[in-house]
């Protein structure tokens, strides 16, 4: 399955920002599988002096964006299932801000980040793997916003690109 294939009905304008940056050519399994291997080799290799950096006072560390890229996929991927499963509930956004410092990721070490990053990426493959073509088209609405189970992972996958471009930029990690 084709990013093409995603139209805007199937996601909050908003998304737009994220689903830009993925290849129109990415395919939806192959895509989360290539983009595990491709990010866990850039964090991976994230100095160690930056991992507690923070480029300007009040802004999340490398370790926390690593953090946050994980609650983002696991709360979008409970989504994901919810809908494949003909749950038309409106489900509420979450508070992105909120969830940092309680999720106490500065004192996590990188391996302890990526091993669950590993694990549930692994897990949301699984859970694609079993959807079928009427469960991929599912539309529901979250965030105020409507969202397809086949969008998630685009979206998720350019989310993740956001925040490897912000590294570079802001925090000048070049791998």
């Amino acid at each position: 399955m084709k990013k093409i294939e995603i139209t805007s009905k199937e996601y909050d304008p908003y998304y737009k920002l994220y689903l830009k940056l993925v290849d129109d050519e990415t395919e939806l399994v192959k895509g989360f599988e290539k983009e595990l291997e491709h990010n866990l080799n850039f964090y991976r290799n994230i100095p160690v002096e930056k991992l507690h950096f923070q480029y300007a006072e009040g802004k999340w560390t490398p370790k926390e964006v690593i953090q946050h890229i994980i609650d983002t996929e696991r709360i979008f991927c409970y989504r994901a299932l919810r809908i494949a499963r003909n749950d038309f509930t409106e489900l509420p956004g979450y508070d992105q801000d909120a969830y940092v410092p309680t999720s106490f990721a500065n004192l996590k070490s990188l391996e302890q980040l990526l091993e669950e990053y590993t694990t549930l990426r692994k897990a949301n493959i699984s859970l694609y793997k079993g959807f079928n073509k009427d469960m991929l088209t599912n539309i529901g609405k979250a965030s105020n916003g409507p969202v397809s189970v086949r969008a998630i992972p685009f979206i998720l996958m350019g989310h993740e690109k956001h925040h490897i471009r912000l590294f570079k930029k802001r925090y000048n990690i070049f791998l």
